[in-house]
């Protein structure tokens, strides 16, 4: 981390905005000066259809956070939704320019760069590097090198790649917002190191990210990050599910679904009549079971898309437990014996303290100030901003180094 280093964090979902601005303090944890949220315009089941309309709602969360915080916003880290990234695993050897003065920042660099030369598929382009673990030439592995004594180290990195089409939808937003772009992550990644407990950041992991239209997965050993996708599908399709089904309108098939917030029929203790106030069609009394059926089907078919996604990459059996998160899930009631069931894998909701003392639309965007914030072998990770004084006006940019490697 670098001291003073201030980070401004936006999470473009599907439903909202989230954006979280944090600083490093003198004892290298994150302070959070400001965070707000906007409902997202443009962009539906994580695809951005209407560009004008998604840099509108950026553009306006920025000038909320601006007001707040007497700042003005000059860039931002930003997520990028699992479904348009590819994970490359690769592993570099280099030698230690002065083996007397042990292994040095500047042969890190090297190897970083070295470890993101790799023939990029067509379509995609490098937007990160993640750092594994150095292995010594002892066979000693550490997270960091710098100073040991060794002729040379073996880095294991992952290589992340965004779709260059998604990519560049989300340059021609923030152009037009008028903010920079300094870095582009994905959103499991970013959430890692807040929703999982220090236990399961040493495990085989699954972090399930249930959103309002959209899913996003990832699959962690450790520091490995071994793959992430997603399917837009959420918690706004149990909803329209509930109307489609009962014919009644959105607003109170959101109703039913906060009220009977069941994932699973046999649980129901009294199998209660139902109103349905705004039902079109000739029934306008259903049991609450017929509530919680719906409700059953479409998580079960969430649980079941991923299931099938990890199971045809023979991924699964590197998981020993799934964590559950986001707000179009954690509320419904018995979805983790749900997932259970499906994946026949432990399954749990998401725990960590950081997660209870955090509102759920800022989770991911202080996860992934977060994650920035503890990047190794970075020099600086600062946002640039201007700042206004009581004395006046000036201009403050930040200078930014950044060692992130994005092609």
């Amino acid at each position: 981390m670098a001291i003073g280093d201030v980070i401004v964090g936006i999470d473009i979902g599907s439903s909202k905005l989230g954006l979280v601005v944090g600083e490093v303090n003198n004892f290298n944890q994150v302070q959070i000066l400001c965070n707000t949220k906007k409902k997202s315009s443009g962009i539906q089941k994580g695809e951005i259809v209407d560009e004008n309309a998604l840099a509108g709602s950026i553009s306006d969360l920025i000038k909320e956070a601006q007001k707040e915080i007497n700042v003005k916003i000059n860039s931002a880290y930003i997520t990028i939704p699992g479904r348009f990234v590819t994970i490359v695993q690769n592993s570099v050897e280099k030698e230690a320019k002065d083996k007397y003065s042990g292994i040095s920042s500047r042969d890190i660099q090297q190897a970083l760069i070295q470890a993101s030369n790799i023939e990029v598929p067509e379509g995609k382009q490098v937007i990160d590097i993640v750092t594994n673990n150095f292995i010594l030439d002892n066979g000693k592995s550490t997270n960091d090198p710098v100073g040991a004594f060794s002729n040379k180290f073996t880095l294991n990195a992952q290589i992340i790649l965004g779709e260059k089409d998604y990519l560049r939808q989300l340059y021609n937003v923030f152009k037009k917002a008028n903010v920079d772009i300094d870095g582009i992550v994905p959103i499991t990644l970013a959430e890692k190191n807040i929703i999982l407990d220090e236990a399961d950041q040493k495990d085989s992991v699954m972090l399930i990210d249930i959103g309002a239209q959209n899913t996003d997965y990832g699959i962690f050993d450790g520091q490995n990050f071994i793959y992430t996708n997603g399917i837009p599908v959420g918690g706004q399709s149990i909803t329209n599910d509930l109307s489609i089904v009962l014919d009644i309108s959105g607003e109170e098939a959101e109703k039913l679904k906060k009220q009977y917030n069941l994932a699973l029929k046999s649980y129901i203790e009294n199998d209660q009549d139902v109103v349905l106030n705004t039902a079109r069609g000739d029934k306008k009394v259903v049991k609450s079971s017929n509530v919680v059926e719906i409700i059953e089907a479409r998580v079960e078919q969430i649980f079941d898309l991923i299931n099938k996604d990890i199971s045809s990459k023979g991924l699964k059996t590197n998981i020993n437990t799934i964590v559950l998160a986001g707000e179009g899930i954690t509320n419904i009631s018995k979805s983790d014996i749900v997932a259970k069931i499906t994946f026949n894998i432990p399954v749990k909701l998401a725990s960590n303290k950081a997660v209870e003392y955090t509102p759920n639309a800022y989770i991911t965007a202080f996860g992934l100030v977060r994650y920035i914030a503890s990047r190794p072998f970075t020099k600086n990770v600062s946002s640039s901003y201007d700042v206004d004084s009581k004395e006046g006006v000036f201009k403050k940019i930040l200078s930014r180094i950044k060692e992130f490697f994005y092609s």
